[in-house]
């Protein structure tokens, strides 16, 4: 499975009489919004070049429902959930890994009360697992030497405890990595967690994104490492914000790794 256009649905390999290694969940912004979907192909990348069998469920995902649950509408948030699990279960999935904090939240902590459970992983911990492994191997690269500062996630953070894998990883771009004011458990949101992304911002002095930004830019950093799309996005429109988009990026740690060169 080298060609990374052609990637196949779990209803194809079912048909096969085939399983794959894990279950690539895309997430809704991973399918749609244009920005995310560079992220999906660059860890599609990774996944091809460490050889992991992967497939994904396509027109048979759905939303999990996080957004919903967030903005209060349980009921809808039943309802696309209870219809994933159907899917999942279904097909005997046992391992899900996902490029969103929020699907990995979610999946990983609410759909067990739904009937689903599985085990699911982060794309950082998923890549951080295939380098342990050997099964991919980057040193240095494009990004060699340049300034990094990772954004912890809500949902990967604080809400599930995970700081490492995302650190290690970027670590192996021989980069200096180098933290925020407040990062890690003392972590501060982008702005969009909690179904905020999907609403007007409420009054207030400042932007939170604006404001986390801020903290960003004021490490020197070259590059603001993020590991969700809804990061991705509150942070690349505060780097505008400030005028920045010449100095500093903002990339997906999948980005970071696909983009390093030897993958």
């Amino acid at each position: 499975m080298t060609d990374p256009d052609r990637i196949p649905t779990m209803a194809e390999l079912a048909a096969a009489g085939e399983a794959p290694e894990v279950l690539f969940w895309v997430g809704c912004a991973g399918a749609f919004d244009d920005r995310a979907r560079r992220i999906t192909k660059a860890f599609v990348r990774i996944l091809n070049a460490a050889r992991v069998r992967f497939a994904v469920l396509g027109t048979e995902e759905s939303c999990t429902g996080d957004p919903a649950r967030r903005a209060g509408n349980e009921f809808l948030f039943q309802m696309q959930a209870q219809q994933n699990v159907a899917v999942l279960n279904g097909y005997g999935v046992k391992r899900i890994v996902t490029a969103c904090p929020h699907c990995f939240n979610t999946l990983r902590n609410e759909y067990p009360a739904l009937g689903g459970s599985y085990e699911v992983m982060h794309h950082t911990q998923f890549i951080n697992a295939l380098m342990k492994e050997g099964r991919i191997r980057v040193e240095g690269g494009s990004f060699q030497g340049k300034r990094i500062t990772f954004h912890d996630p809500c949902y990967l953070g604080r809400g599930n405890g995970e700081y490492e894998a995302p650190r290690e990883v970027l670590l192996k771009l021989d980069a200096a990595l180098v933290e925020m004011k407040r990062s890690r458990a003392q972590g501060f949101c982008c702005g969009a967690g909690g179904a905020q992304m999907f609403k007007e911002a409420e009054p207030g002095a400042k932007e939170v994104n604006h404001e986390r930004s801020e903290e960003a830019v004021a490490t020197g950093a070259h590059i603001i490492a993020a590991g969700c799309p809804f990061c991705n996005t509150m942070l690349t429109d505060g780097v505008k914000k400030l005028q920045q988009e010449g100095k500093v990026q903002v990339l997906d740690v999948a980005e970071l790794i696909a983009g390093a060169g030897e993958l």
